[in-house]
């Protein structure tokens, strides 16, 4: 019984008694929508999606390394590319200090084919799984310094704005500005300096690296737990190229750093 109520010659059946005596346009409206429900859905070219190779460090191709400058690095070939993703053992605890919070890692890539090939940033994200999943794309470096200086900005009118009112704070706002100042600084020089932007490699320039950042000023994303997960994804020559780490690596794992 339930099925023929779903069926069209019923459907059909009710719009006519519903419309009957109705305008012609109210008809017509109610036919068209029927169609549009009861048709089946167009059939697109649905966009095929990208093969992906994913880190595993049982895999062949894949290395992983603790070394004693306080860093993590994870090795992943496939055919003539490889990326080494570098993660600082104390990034987490970094990303508490900062006034513009963001996870940062360093990443190298490298071309040992005899063509070239061309690396686009746009679309590497960094998943965070014990924050709903949520994924967050790369910072765009250029659009990333406006807003630092954007916000170095503010916050010296903020501060003439709070000793005007409160003369005798002047003194511990104004400290505050300037190690905010000094930081917005030290940033936008790192930035600008030392983002991965896109390239073309080739035999004569076959690496290239840079950070790549992502903001965790996020609703989904909460305090850190004492383990965090995540996927680091690099879109290179229609190949996904997967990493699925933890910080820390291992239960209790510590890197003691060398004093330099």
């Amino acid at each position: 019984m339930a099925s023929f109520l779903r069926s069209p010659i019923f459907l059909r059946a009710a719009i006519f008694r519903s419309t009957a005596g109705s305008p012609p346009w109210l008809a017509a409206a109610c036919v068209l929508g029927f169609c549009f429900c009861a048709s089946p859905p167009a059939l697109g070219k649905q966009k095929p999606k990208s093969p992906t190779v994913r880190w595993d460090e049982q895999h062949p191709g894949c290395t992983f390394a603790r070394g004693e400058d306080g860093k993590y690095r994870y090795g992943l070939w496939s055919g003539d590319l490889g990326v080494t993703l570098t993660l600082d053992s104390q990034e987490l605890e970094k990303v508490r200090r900062r006034h513009e919070p963001f996870f940062g890692a360093l990443v190298n890539i490298r071309y040992r084919g005899t063509g070239s090939f061309d690396v686009e940033t746009e679309d590497i994200s960094l998943q965070f799984l014990k924050h709903f999943k949520v994924t967050q794309t790369a910072l765009d470096p250029d659009d990333f310094g406006e807003k630092i200086e954007t916000d170095a900005e503010t916050q010296d009118h903020a501060t003439a704005r709070e000793v005007e009112k409160h003369p005798e704070r002047k003194d511990a706002k104004e400290a505050y500005t300037r190690a905010f100042q000094k930081d917005a600084a030290e940033l936008l020089e790192f930035v600008s300096k030392n983002s991965l932007r896109p390239a073309h490699l080739d035999p004569g320039k076959p690496e290239v690296t840079g950070w790549v950042l992502f903001s965790t000023n996020s609703r989904w994303i909460s305090k850190w737990k004492k383990r965090e997960y995540f996927v680091l994804r690099i879109p290179l020559q229609g190949t996904i190229f997967e990493f699925p780490f933890q910080l820390p690596p291992a239960k209790g794992d510590l890197i003691l750093r060398h004093r330099q």
